[in-house]
């Protein structure tokens, strides 16, 4: 959930960047570069992982399964590199650093935590394509800046748990508090008042920033969930990443609701033991975004700058697995085509 500034850490498949993306930017140069196909047998992709790595079953779950599709379908050489809890820009920038340096073109950071360290590696690598996951700010002809509406599919899985509440109070978990997850926050508070004006949401920031441990910690997640429902909320949305997980636990013991992120939750085979309480997610499809940037460095159609995967292009959305808001998803669908038509103007700012 994770998929800002600080260090931390969340469709179709097979749609060109420009295709499935609504540009905001262009990068310092703004260009594409255009030409034959790059032999996939020449291709070797890396990527850096935020904290929680593959296996969180969240943010780099959805990059790993873009990265998955991309080798399958292009029988692309790839490797993988996770990060640490507690490490440095310049432990990240080594990283990236050691991918360039084997070979690897197009690099793929996951996360806005490696920021600082792409802005500086790309202008040492300027032949190396890179990628940056939930950052606007390194600016370079060979950057391109993957970033997602999460404010707008929150608002969303916001009406859907204030619809669904019998008491009207409602949870939200961050697992950091940065601006990325404000956006999920404000987005899931809009939504659930739009629904039901009278809903309250009890906010929990599980670590404050330069500890962002709270993006892997279930104990942590566990432990806000609870108070949350003690305190009357009997539903809880987490975007914290693999801390989400906690929150989970606490709510099926307390036979209470949660909101997954990032990933359809509900549907994977780790966290078969609490799906019955999923209620929803908050689907970011960064596995996409991953997918088809590797698709246009092959494709030589690589373009720098923004691309913002959104609700109207499918970058996010709401999932139904399971059944539980099959009995409003009229009601859902209506948010989203105001949301897409601009009626709805949903906060993404503090």
């Amino acid at each position: 959930m994770r998929g800002v500034r600080l260090a931390a850490g969340l469709l179709a498949l097979g749609l060109g960047l420009a295709g499935c993306g609504g540009d905001t930017g262009t990068g310092s140069g703004g260009g594409a570069t255009t030409g034959a196909s790059t032999p996939a047998s020449s291709v070797k992709v890396g990527l850096a992982y935020d904290i929680g790595g593959r296996g969180d079953q969240s943010f780099n779950d959805s990059a790993a399964r873009g990265l998955d599709k991309a080798k399958s379908e292009f029988g692309i050489e790839i490797k993988e590199l996770e990060a640490a809890a507690g490490e440095t820009d310049a432990q990240k920038e080594d990283r990236l650093r050691q991918l360039a340096d084997g070979g690897f073109n197009p690099i793929i950071a996951v996360g806005f935590a490696y920021e600082k360290s792409v802005e500086k590696v790309s202008k040492d690598y300027a032949d190396v394509k890179f990628a940056i996951i939930d950052s606007e700010a390194p600016k370079a002809d060979n950057v391109g800046n993957l970033v997602f509406a999460e404010h707008e599919g929150s608002f969303l899985v916001g009406a859907a748990a204030a619809l669904k509440s019998t008491t009207g109070k409602l949870g939200f978990i961050g697992g950091v508090n940065v601006p990325l997850i404000h956006k999920f926050e404000l987005g899931f508070t809009a939504g659930a008042k739009a629904a039901n004006p009278n809903a309250t949401v009890d906010v929990k920031y599980l670590t404050q920033p330069p500890d962002f441990t709270g993006f892997n910690d279930p104990a942590k997640g566990e432990t806000a969930a609870n108070g949350m429902f003690d305190a009357g909320v009997d539903v809880v949305y987490a975007a914290a990443g693999g801390s989400g997980n906690g929150a989970f636990k606490a709510a099926k013991a307390k036979t209470k609701l949660g909101i997954g992120v990032d990933s359809d939750q509900y549907n994977l085979p780790s966290l078969a033991d609490v799906k019955d309480i999923i209620m929803t997610s908050m689907v970011k499809n960064v596995d996409v975004a991953v997918f088809d940037f590797i698709k246009s460095v092959k494709d030589n159609t690589f373009k720098s700058g923004v691309t913002t995967y959104d609700l109207k292009q499918g970058g996010v959305s709401y999932s139904t697995s399971g059944g539980k808001v099959d009995d409003i998803k009229a009601k859902l669908d209506e948010y989203k085509a105001k949301i897409v038509s601009g009626e709805i103007k949903v906060p993404f700012q503090k």
